[in-house]
């Protein structure tokens, strides 16, 4: 298994591509922390796996999951920044409200778990893998997606730095950047047919990627696998970004 012995900490883990990478990281071996605002149903088992609430746009829940980690686990081996809500607007209806709240889940959440864990991995020796949930957005233009793909574009940049001052200690950092994935998040715009379609004919594969494809790329940077690369940014879409 190629994450036996390792402790992961998943955000926005109750659901979509967080259940998926988290549930995988068990299935290889990892004790894995779900952090989420909710548990939405989810059974764990003890042994395996624990559920720690946490909003990840509030800086004192990120420190108060990380003592929670080391409590319980006594360290930290991966930590994905996935949680992340989504948002519509463009430039010119875009509320203050939208901006705000995007920003501060996609973005600055981030910014809170990457220093945290970064933090933590550096004090105790640990060569550890943060891996970020970008998406492809953050790459590329899109109508009506301002604040989330200003926030995406971010964690681009923020990888790629953070990535550059964690790397003396041996920690990596990378991002994952999804194209459309079939999820909660998505399955009311996915219910569309016109905008599957769309979707469809802009991904050269010709279809709409699942969770597990973005789990097994995590699991790949999680991983000894990738004990090589940092600040790299892996779009999993199908080629969207290859246009």
């Amino acid at each position: 298994m190629r994450l036996n012995n390792k402790v992961a900490v998943v955000t926005g883990a109750s659901s979509g591509l967080g259940l998926a990478i988290a549930n995988l990281f068990m299935a290889e071996g990892a004790k894995v922390i779900f952090a989420d605002l909710k548990e939405a149903g989810l059974e764990l088992d003890a042994a395996k796996a624990v559920f720690i609430h946490c909003d990840v746009s509030k800086k004192e829940d990120v420190e108060a999951l990380m003592t929670a980690v080391m409590t319980k686990f006594s360290r930290l081996d991966i930590f994905v920044n996935n949680a992340g809500i989504d948002s519509s607007g463009g430039i010119l209806e875009t509320t203050d409200e939208t901006w705000e709240k995007t920003l501060a889940v996609d973005l600055t959440g981030v910014f809170y778990g990457t220093r945290a864990a970064g933090k933590l991995m550096k004090e105790k020796g640990i060569k550890g893998s943060i891996i970020n949930i970008g998406s492809i957005a953050g790459l590329v233009g899109f109508n009506n997606t301002l604040a989330y793909g200003t926030a995406k574009g971010g964690v681009i940049q923020l990888t790629r730095a953070a990535a550059l001052d964690l790397a003396p200690y041996g920690i990596r950092i990378n991002a994952i950047a999804p194209g459309v994935i079939a999820t909660n998040m998505t399955k009311d715009y996915l219910n569309n047919p016109d905008f599957k379609k769309m979707v469809e004919t802009n991904t050269p594969l010709g279809y709409v990627g699942e969770a597990n494809d973005i789990a097994q790329a995590a699991l790949y940077l999680a991983s000894d696998d990738s004990r090589y690369v940092t600040g790299a940014i892996l779009p999993v879409d199908g080629g969207w970004t290859a246009r």
